[in-house]
């Protein structure tokens, strides 16, 4: 079982506090392993097992809690008192009504409260107001190409690594099928389906299924490209899929609740202002991406900017594309800390390449931190402040 370090220190520095801790996350993302590996770490500080609730939702064994009165009345016959309790309600979604039992138990001064959930409208939109000033949202991602390391073969180089981390997916489950490419194709076919049925077309009743597939396979296909809705329409519309404005916004905002698909909006730097036009797409997974265009999907550079995508929002910045005049700057991470400015590209050793990409840069006027990460496996270089860096070294990093 691989250690998922960055959220076990996230639970941790919230444990015992009067805050509920909510796990939103993709759909096999690894959400009931990190509570399962939260409980062990609570048992080796001397936590003991009777201090612990741990419901799966997903687990006929519980199919009768999923009352949230049923729910309360098991859990409060379980408590111990005058010790803290750590209660883990694990996809509670299929609970009715779970916000009165969670709000019930969030009242008690002995309960410590985890709850996870796969649908991020259901998250990030409705649980707000069921929970509104309650709780915090760890929000989880895959396996980082660090974390991917650590689980697999260290003989093998990094270079290496990183193509079998792209082909093999970052989803957990996949590690065990490592070297057999149809197994993991098979799971992640499995997984894709799952989602579009479940988070997609049932929770937002989508009765074109071909023109949905159509729509993903689109945003799939251009990950890193300036996108708008009405270039989408557009663009599907021309090759023979007619399909409206409104429809495709619908199925975009679909997609991007069920975190498959991720979307960075604009940044005007110099203005400090959030722009509302030609956003951008990554998605969640390349392997899934891989296992729904081919492999032949070889554009290296988008490849590498949505994987460095991914980092920053596992690193905990709010992450936009930037626009600096004229010129595009890759990302523009947040963070409380300040700005941290990102170029990415396959190579630089192109000097046009290098000079274009310094340019973007160089147009930024203020002292934050700029960074070009690329795959050259060249020592770190610097350019009157703009450093060039690996971005396997990058994605390393502690």
């Amino acid at each position: 079982m691989i250690q998922r370090n960055e959220y076990i220190n996230i639970l941790s520095g919230s444990g015992d506090k009067q805050i509920i801790k909510v796990i939103s996350g993709v759909r096999r993302c690894g959400k009931s392993t990190l509570l399962e590996l939260y409980c062990e770490h609570l048992l080796s500080r001397g936590v003991s097992r009777e201090q612990i609730i741990f419901i799966n939702f997903e687990d006929i064994a519980f199919e009768h809690l999923q009352n949230y009165r049923a729910l309360y009345d098991h859990i409060m016959s379980r408590l111990l008192k005058n010790r803290m309790n750590y209660i883990f309600l694990d996809e509670i979604q299929h609970v009715t009504d779970f916000e009165k039992t969670v709000d019930s138990l969030f009242i008690k001064k002995n309960t410590d409260i985890y709850i996870t959930g796969s649908n991020a409208y259901f998250m990030s939109g409705e649980l707000a107001t069921l929970l509104s000033g309650r709780y915090i949202e760890v929000k989880m991602l895959p396996l980082s190409f660090r974390e991917y390391c650590a689980g697999t073969d260290g003989k093998i180089p990094v270079s290496q690594k990183y193509i079998q981390y792209l082909e093999n997916s970052s989803f957990p489950y996949t590690l065990q099928y490592e070297g057999r490419t149809q197994l993991i194709r098979n799971y992640l076919d499995s997984l894709y389906n799952t989602v579009l049925i479940k988070d997609v077309i049932a929770r937002y009743k989508i009765s074109d299924v071909m023109m949905l597939q159509s729509v993903t396979r689109f945003i799939f296909d251009n990950i890193g490209s300036p996108l708008s809705i009405s270039k989408i329409a557009g663009t599907m519309t021309s090759a023979g899929r007619k399909i409206d404005y409104k429809t495709v916004e619908k199925y975009v905002r679909a997609l991007v609740d069920s975190l498959i698909v991720y979307q960075a909006n604009r940044y005007n730097i110099k203005g400090r202002q959030h722009l509302k036009t030609l956003e951008k797409y990554y998605v969640v997974d390349i392997g899934l991406r891989y296992m729904l265009l081919g492999k032949h999907k070889t554009d290296i550079g988008h490849i590498l900017e949505n994987v460095v995508y991914l980092e920053l929002l596992r690193r905990g910045y709010d992450v936009y594309i930037g626009q600096s005049g004229s010129r595009e700057v890759d990302f523009v991470a947040m963070n409380g800390d300040g700005i941290t400015y990102f170029q990415v590209a396959a190579s630089v050793r192109d000097e046009n390449t290098l000079r274009r990409e310094l340019g973007s840069l160089q147009s930024i006027n203020d002292n934050y931190p700029k960074i070009i990460l690329t795959l050259d496996e060249d020592p770190v270089a610097e350019y009157d402040g703009i450093k060039r860096v690996n971005a396997l070294d990058w994605l390393l990093q502690e």
